[in-house]
């Protein structure tokens, strides 16, 4: 079985072959960082979503150190690169369960159909359940005819306990029946799905906040995790969605889901960037298996190398 530094690389391809490739057509026959190649470095790191912001600033920061180091060559410039990403993705980033506290841990997972969220759903299922926890999914997506039977899928692959109410018309409903079943069996995490809205329909997004306010009534403090699922080949307009998402519930991380989908995988930098919201999984395959906790420094080593 592939590890899981070689699971994120092979993901990352895409995003690998088109920035580092083409980096390396640029920097050909070169040894000094002028004006004419920083240029056609912002214009590749920008094509790749990174943002301008953090396109800025990795320029500034590589002029100071190529004029420190003098003549760079294309492996030095690559790792300059790589240490300045990871100082930028290391923005408070972390899904360490261990850090959750005793009790029941309610999770809630919003985001816009298509981007993943149901997959990522019961791949994180599943992640727990490897760790030695009991789970329960309560399918609260009751605005889309075929979620339910989606949701109870993945569960099922995932090997967890799900809550369904195919009569059920609240989802808030849904959800306050799951949290009491959950305190009831004694469960370690409840993740609840909710329905694939688009940030845009304002009627949905209210439902948001009324599934974040009973969970409260059942849990003290719960949710105590809401995790927005962007998917990343949408690029720039993935952070427009988180924007519109926080403005309704709190967002306390995201999952980026199809990062192997896509050649610009630099949209996690942006995100980091210009979001109050840590990258806490990354999606690089459609495996159980796939859904992988962020770590800046293994994405930074294998986006180039």
């Amino acid at each position: 079985m592939r590890s899981t530094f070689q699971k994120l690389k092979s993901g990352l391809r895409k995003t690998h072959e088109s920035v580092v490739g083409k980096i390396a057509e640029v920097f050909s026959g070169r040894t000094r960082l002028d004006d004419d190649m920083l240029e056609d470095l912002e214009e590749i790191l920008i094509e790749s979503d990174l943002g301008v912001d953090a396109t800025m600033q990795l320029l500034d920061d590589l002029r100071d150190r190529a004029s420190e180091i003098g003549e760079i060559d294309m492996h030095a410039l690559q790792e300059v690169l790589q240490d300045e990403i990871k100082q930028l993705l290391s923005n408070g980033t972390s899904s360490d369960h261990s850090e959750q506290q005793d009790g029941l841990h309610v999770i809630m997972v919003v985001g816009v159909n298509g981007s993943g969220k149901t997959t990522s759903i019961g791949k994180l299922a599943y992640q727990y359940k490897s760790e030695g926890k009991s789970v329960l999914i309560a399918a609260a997506d009751t605005f889309r005819a075929a979620a339910m039977e989606q949701i109870e899928s993945w569960a099922s692959l995932a090997g967890v306990d799900i809550i369904v109410n195919k009569k059920a018309r609240d989802p808030a409903s849904v959800a306050y029946d799951a949290a009491a079943a959950a305190n009831a069996r004694d469960v370690d995490v409840l993740i609840v799905d909710t329905a694939g809205r688009l940030h845009t329909q304002g009627n949905l997004m209210d439902e948001l906040q009324k599934i974040h306010r009973v969970l409260g009534k059942q849990v003290e403090n719960a949710p105590h995790e809401v995790l927005l699922v962007l998917d990343a080949t949408t690029g720039q307009n993935a952070i427009m969605q988180a924007r519109q998402f926080h403005k309704v519930v709190e967002i306390d991380g995201i999952i980026l889901t199809k990062l192997d989908g896509t050649a610009k995988g630099g949209v996690v930098v942006a995100i980091n960037r210009e979001l109050d919201m840590p990258v806490k999984y990354i999606g690089i395959g459609e495996g159980l298996e796939d859904l992988q906790p962020f770590d800046p420094e293994q994405f930074a080593e294998a986006l180039f190398y």
